[in-house]
Parts: C-alpha cells; sequence; structure tokens
C-alpha cells in the first residue's frame, strides 16, 4: 500500500468492505501498529507531535455519549493544546458552521444521528489541524448536511489542509475529490485523477447511425460493448449494446490504434447518415467496478 496526499488536495479513499481502507488509516493516525513500512509527514516520519495536528473521524465514531456537545469539544481541542479561550472560540465557530450551535448543552446521546455525524466532524476539526483524515464521513447524512460537510473539506483544502476520506459513495468521491485511490484486498490498485483514471480504462464511444452488422465489420480493432460489462454505458446510449434503432456501444479491443475513432466514424458514415458519434466518459462507479473485479496476475497465473 503506498500512496501520497498533497498539501490542500482531497484524496478520495475507495474499496469494497474488508479492502484494509480503515485500517490504513487508523495506521496513518497511529491507533494501530504497521507491520511494516513506514508513514511520513513532510518527509519526515509521524511521531506524536504530528499526531496532534491530525484531524481524525473514526468510522465506529468516539464521541462520550453522556457529554455534553460544547464541553466535550472544548476538553477536545484542550488536549490537542489550544488554551481555554481559543478552544472555546474554536467550539463556537465549529458548531455555528456545522449547524448545530443549538445543541451545545445536549448530551451527545440525545442527538440524532445525523447532528451526532456533524459534532463528530467537529471534533475533527475544533484544533485546526493541518491534516484531515476522515473514515466515511458522510455515512448517514442526509442531503442537506452532506452538502454543508462538502463545503467543508473543500474550504479546509483551499487553505492547505490535506484531506483524506473514505466513503461508499462514489457520486459523491467523484464531485469532491482531486485525486482517488482504489483499494483492493490490501493494496492500492489505482490511483489518480478521475480524468487519469478514465484514460486507463477501455475505450468506448456511443453511434447512432446505419446498424452496427453493415459497418462495424469493416473495422476489426472494435467491437460491440461486451455483455458482460458496459452496463451503464449502454444505459447511457439507450438500451442494449446492438439497439435496433441502429445506436449502439463500440469498444475498442487490445492493441487498438489510437485514430480508432476515426477510423469507426469513416467507416459508420460510409454506410449512411451519422446523428451521433461521442466518447462515452465511464463514472467513477464503472471504473471502480472494473478494477475491483479485474483478474489479478496471481489470479491468472493460477487459473494457467
Amino acid at each position: 500500500m503506498t500512496f501520497d496526499v498533497r498539501a490542500g488536495e482531497i484524496f478520495g479513499f475507495v474499496g469494497s468492505n474488508g479492502a484494509g481502507k480503515s485500517t490504513t488509516m487508523r495506521i496513518a493516525v497511529g491507533v494501530l501498529a504497521a507491520d511494516s513500512g513506514t508513514v511520513t509527514w513532510d518527509g519526515r516520519p509521524v511521531d506524536h507531535a504530528v499526531r496532534r495536528r491530525i484531524g481524525y473521524m473514526p468510522e465506529e465514531r468516539g464521541l462520550y455519549p453522556r457529554m455534553k456537545v460544547g464541553e466535550q469539544l472544548v476538553y477536545l481541542a484542550r488536549l490537542h493544546g489550544l488554551d481555554p479561550a481559543a478552544a472555546r472560540a474554536s467550539m463556537e465557530h465549529w458548531t455555528d458552521v456545522l449547524g448545530v450551535a443549538g445543541r451545545r448543552d445536549d448530551e451527545v446521546l440525545k442527538l440524532s444521528l445525523g447532528n451526532q455525524q456533524r459534532v463528530q466532524l467537529a471534533a475533527a476539526l475544533v484544533h485546526r489541524p493541518e491534516i484531515l483524515v476522515l473514515d466515511e464521513p458522510f455515512s448517514g447524512l442526509d442531503p442537506v448536511a452532506v452538502d454543508v460537510m462538502s463545503t467543508v473539506l473543500r474550504e479546509q483544502a483551499a487553505s492547505g489542509v490535506p484531506v483524506i476520506f473514505s466513503s461508499h459513495q462514489l457520486e459523491l468521491v467523484e464531485r469532491l475529490s482531486d485525486r482517488v485511490g482504489i483499494v483492493r484486498a490490501g493494496s492500492m490498485v489505482a490511483v489518480g485523477g478521475i480524468d487519469e483514471l478514465r484514460s486507463t480504462g477501455d475505450r468506448r464511444w456511443v453511434v447512432d447511425g446505419p446498424p452496427a452488422a453493415v459497418w462495424l465489420p469493416a473495422v476489426p480493432a472494435a467491437r460491440l460493448g461486451d455483455g458482460g460489462t458496459g452496463t451503464d454505458e449502454r444505459r447511457r446510449a439507450g438500451g442494449d449494446a446492438a439497439a435496433a434503432d441502429g445506436r449502439v456501444v463500440v469498444e475498442a479491443v487490445a492493441g487498438a490504434p489510437a485514430d480508432l475513432d476515426q477510423q469507426l466514424l469513416r467507416a459508420a458514415l460510409a454506410a449512411g447518415p451519422v446523428r451521433e458519434f461521442a466518447v462515452v466518459r465511464p463514472t467513477l462507479t464503472e471504473l471502480y467496478r472494473h478494477v475491483v473485479t479485474a483478474e489479478t496476475p496471481e489470479q491468472a497465473g493460477a487459473r494457467a
């Protein structure tokens, strides 16, 4: 598991349950000890002093249920070194921003799950951290709360704070993240910006024109989108890969030339009018599905 997160960057961490996301985060913040390897910040190993500057939101949450919201946030800020006045001011600021100012005198256990989630984020922010590590911060939030939390993360990144967060809500990860890391069985199997990850996937096009059976055989480097993948692409294309009205999704085969799109367009136009010709841009959900279901070299070797 090797990856880096840059200052001012929002890094989305995705993977199936048990892939290793939470374990990696716990190692990064010192909750778990690593069997091997190192965690560094600014070129130096992460020690106790660095960990005090991390804002961590665990998946299991970690609030004291019978402690009042305001008292708890001040207490946590003081543990991280803020003086009483600064701790109180920070508590007031974050409860205002996150919409729980009216619950400062309530015990945490009396809050809804969504408001507990907001307080948990406030707990990660109250000591003015230089790094944010958030494990499933959007879990259980309504759309308004998601927008509030998204705004906070963007503002933190804009101020130079690196933000690492995990989520199973891939549309949200795609919308928020500067870069994404996809984890599978404890390994980082893909990492990069969304456009960068898209460039590593299959090349696909929507073609709305003459029946594919007429013109596609003239382009041996392309084929109809196969029946096992590309469901979302075919849905956007309007139906099955080979639609009756001539609207199809075609994809490049291995080793296809760079100008395959031009070959496809020429072949389709030679057979009749083309109403649409467009690149299919896979979503993060589609990229994720492709990566986590792909056969590993070890699996290929075992099968051979």
